[in-house]
């Protein structure tokens, strides 16, 4: 049974920061791609950022620059460090690993900019 869990989410001030953190049971994670995404209300699902099973990464022109994927294979973990955050990132944050055609989700953590 594959299960993704984030973690990390929560209320933050304009230009903070928060680290978000997924943690992957059920596959063999350092063959997947992992993935952060996002859906705020009333808007589709984005992409945040991916690092690929080589590390090979990715970013959104929104976050470049503000935001860092990582990965610890040993730990099964895919992290999302946030910082100088905005009140348009507010969201739900979810976690994705893919592989091939095997894609999972996580169930989201909120992530709320707001002073």
């Amino acid at each position: 049974q594959v299960q993704l869990v984030e973690s990390g989410g929560g209320l933050v001030q304009p230009g903070g920061s928060l680290r978000l953190s997924c943690a992957a049971s059920g596959i063999i994670f350092r063959l997947y791609a992992m993935g952060w995404y996002r859906q705020a209300p009333g808007k589709l699902r984005e992409l945040v950022a991916t690092i690929g099973s080589g590390g090979t990464i990715n970013y959104a022109g929104s976050v470049k620059g503000r935001f860092t994927i990582s990965r610890d294979n040993a730990k099964n973990t895919v992290y999302l460090q946030m910082n100088s955050l905005k009140p348009e990132d507010t969201a739900v944050y979810y976690c994705n690993s893919n592989y091939y055609s095997q894609s999972y989700w996580g169930q989201g953590t909120q992530v709320t900019v707001s002073s």
